[in-house]
C-alpha cells in the first residue's frame, strides 16, 4: 500500500472532527478535496473506513487500525519536520522523502536513482523541491560525494521510522480482515542462527505458512543501525546490557555460556586440568573483535606469559567446525551455538571451566515499538522455546 501523506493528514482530521466540513477548515482545503482524499485512502485499503451517518462520519474498526499506525507515523515525522521547517508538514511528499533517504544512503544522485529505479534528474528534482520548501540545503558536496546535513539526517531517520509504521499498517489491516500481508525481518546474531531461530521459524510456519521471513545477518553495529532505521523488526542475540543507545530496549530470553570446541582427535580432547598456557599453545578460531565472545576470549589469556599466536577471526560456525575437525585448531564459541555440532559428535567440548562467561541472550527492539500480530506470534514462540530450554 502506498499512501499520500497529505491525504493521511486529512484522514486524521476527519477521524478527530467526525465532519468533512470541519476537517476541511482544519486542513485549509476544500470539502471536495477532503472527500477525494478519503475516497483515495479507502480505495487503497480496499474497504470503507468510516460509517457515514446524517450527523457525521465515524471511523469503523478497520479505520481504527489505520488510525493507530498513521498517528504513530506522524509522531516520528512531525517533530523532525518542525525542527527542519514546519512548512514541510504541508508540502513534503512521500516521493520527496524517499529520494532524500536514498541520496543520504548512497551519497550520490546517480546511485540513489539506480536504487529507486528512477532517472537521476527525477531524484535530483525531488530533493531540490524538498530543499526549496525547507528553505535550506539538505546536502553538501564534498570531495568524496554528497553528504547529508544534520537536518537531512534528522529528517531521514524520522521518515524511515514513519514509513515502517505505514508498512506495518498494511499487515495490521490484513490481520483485521483475516488475511496476511507484510513480512518479518529478523536481525540474527551468530548464536541464534544455529539454535533458537531455526526452531522458532519451523514452529511459526505451522501457524503462518505463507508470511515471508527475511533473516538479516551481519556485525552487530550494522544490525543495530538497521533496527533503528526501521528496516529490521527486532534482533536476536547477545544482549549488551545496558542497551547501547536510548532508543532501543532489550529483553532476555535465556542465558548462554561459552565453550571451547576441538576435533575428536585433538591432543586436549578428554583431558582434565587443562591450563591456560596449554590452550595458548594451539591455533584458534574466534569471533571478530568487538563482539562479547571475543572480549571473553581476550580476557581468558590476560596475565599469561604468552597468549595465542595463531588466530583465525570468523563469525562462521561452519568454518570453525571444519577447521577444528581437520586440524589442531580450537574454537571459542557459544555453548548453544555449538550444541548441535557437539550432539552429533562433529566436535567435542573441552573440560575447561568458563562459567564466568555466562551471559544473557535475548531480543533488542526499538523503544515504543508496536508489533503486528505476526510479530507478536513470533516473539511468543521465541519466549516459549527459551523457557522450555532453560
Amino acid at each position: 500500500m502506498r499512501f499520500n501523506l497529505r491525504h493521511l493528514r486529512v484522514f486524521l482530521a476527519v477521524v478527530e472532527t467526525q465532519s468533512v466540513t470541519r476537517a476541511a477548515e482544519r486542513c485549509h482545503v476544500s470539502q471536495p478535496a477532503v472527500t477525494q482524499a478519503l475516497s483515495k485512502i479507502e480505495a487503497t485499503v480496499g474497504e470503507p473506513l468510516f460509517t457515514r451517518r446524517p450527523h457525521g462520519l465515524f471511523v469503523n474498526p478497520l479505520g481504527e487500525v489505520l488510525v493507530t499506525r498513521v498517528r504513530r507515523a506522524f509522531s516520528y515525522l512531525d517533530p523532525a519536520m518542525d525542527e527542519v521547517a514546519p512548512r514541510l508538514k504541508v508540502t513534503a511528499t512521500l516521493s520527496q522523502l524517499e529520494a532524500m533517504i536514498a541520496v543520504r544512503e548512497r551519497e550520490n544522485y546517480t546511485l540513489a536513482a539506480h536504487r529507486m529505479g528512477l532517472s537521476q534528474p527525477t531524484v535530483h528534482r525531488s530533493v531540490s523541491q524538498l530543499e526549496r520548501e525547507a528553505g535550506r540545503p539538505l546536502f553538501e558536496k564534498t570531495a568524496y560525494g554528497i553528504m547529508a546535513t544534520r537536518a537531512a539526517q534528522t529528517l531521514a531517520q524520522a521518515a524511515r521510522l514513519a514509513f515502517a509504521e505505514l508498512a506495518q499498517a498494511e499487515a495490521d489491516l490484513a490481520e483485521a480482515r483475516s488475511t496476511q500481508a507484510g513480512r518479518l525481518v529478523i536481525g540474527s546474531m551468530p548464536l541464534s542462527r544455529s539454535s533458537i531461530l531455526p526452531a522458532a521459524i519451523a514452529r511459526f510456519r505451522t501457524k503462518r505458512p505463507h508470511l515471508p521471513i527475511q533473516v538479516s545477518e551481519g556485525p552487530y553495529p550494522e544490525l543495530l543501525a538497521g533496527l533503528r532505521r526501521g528496516e529490521i523488526d527486532f534482533l536476536i542475540g547477545a544482549l549488551r546490557e545496558p542497551a547501547p543507545i536510548a532508543d532501543v530496549e532489550e529483553s532476555m530470553l535465556f542465558h548462554d555460556t561459552v565453550v571451547i570446541v576441538a576435533g575428536k582427535n585433538h591432543p586436549l580432547a578428554g583431558r582434565r586440568d587443562i591450563t591456560r598456557e596449554e590452550l595458548a599453545s594451539f591455533p584458534w578460531v574466534v569471533s571478530l573483535k568487538g563482539t562479547p565472545i571475543r572480549q571473553h576470549f581476550d580476557a581468558l589469556f590476560e596475565g599469561c606469559a604468552a597468549g595465542p599466536s595463531s588466530i583465525v577471526e570468523s563469525a562462521s560456525l561452519i568454518l570453525m567446525r571444519e577447521l577444528v575437525s581437520q586440524s589442531d585448531h580450537l574454537g571459542f564459541i557459544s555453548g548453544r551455538q555449538a550444541r548441535a555440532e557437539i550432539d552429533r559428535a562433529l566436535v567435542v567440548a573441552l573440560d575447561f571451566d568458563l562459567s564466568h562467561t555466562r551471559r544473557p541472550i535475548g531480543l533488542t527492539k526499538r523503544s515504543g515499538w508496536l508489533p503486528t500480530a505476526a510479530q507478536k506470534d513470533f516473539i511468543t514462540i521465541l519466549q516459549a522455546l527459551a523457557s522450555s530450554s532453560e
